[in-house]
């Protein structure tokens, strides 16, 4: 565990830039790199985008596509990365609802991953969409989904040093701990 390892979450509306936000700062990674998929391939249509993500990263970054555990992915990854890239919350809420998981034991995994990222065994760039400024949404389980994902973003957000807003590919920088030396390899920011 070294004290460069952070975290960061950044949150957005749809197509606001919030994956190429991510992969940007990864790409500044001072070391090995890893990606972490949410996204299972369940149509044509999500296979053409996960061909289309997998192209926009590094060559060099190891790819783990896992909708399901995120916590038990990253600590298989710390040994051998700094970095691990978690593209996306948003899809791993849907994803443990479609399975029958209960709202108790996703808010239960978000406590754990918040945990996971107090030990500081690897850094982490978090992405989850920012739902809670649109409409409400008119069907019950549309309207359980942004609830869940709110305590979701919540528990995240509050374990993390860093806490980014993309707004129309603009990051807005909501709360922030100074980074150390080597923090996605980049120097310490002035004060």
């Amino acid at each position: 565990m070294t004290a460069t390892h952070q975290s960061e979450l950044i949150l957005g509306g749809a197509r606001s830039g919030k994956s190429q936000r991510a992969l940007a700062l990864g790409r500044q990674s001072a070391g090995p790199t890893a990606f972490l998929a949410t996204a299972p391939a369940l149509d044509g249509d999500m296979r053409a985008r996960i061909a289309r993500h997998r192209a926009e990263r590094p060559r060099g970054w190891t790819t783990v596509e896992e909708p399901f555990e995120i916590v038990p992915a990253c600590r298989r990854l710390a040994g051998r990365h700094v970095l691990v890239v978690v593209d996306c919350l948003t899809l791993w809420v849907s994803n443990r609802l479609h399975r029958g998981d209960g709202d108790e034991a996703i808010v239960a995994g978000a406590d754990d991953l918040a945990k996971f990222m107090a030990e500081r065994a690897i850094s982490l760039i978090l992405v989850s969409n920012e739902v809670g400024t649109g409409v409400h949404p008119p069907t019950e389980v549309g309207w359980r989904f942004s609830q869940l994902l709110g305590s979701v973003n919540q528990r995240v957000a509050a374990a993390a040093d860093r806490v980014t807003l993309m707004v129309a590919g603009i990051p807005l920088t909501i709360k922030d701990a100074p980074l150390p030396a080597g923090f996605h390899g980049r120097p310490p920011e002035a004060p």
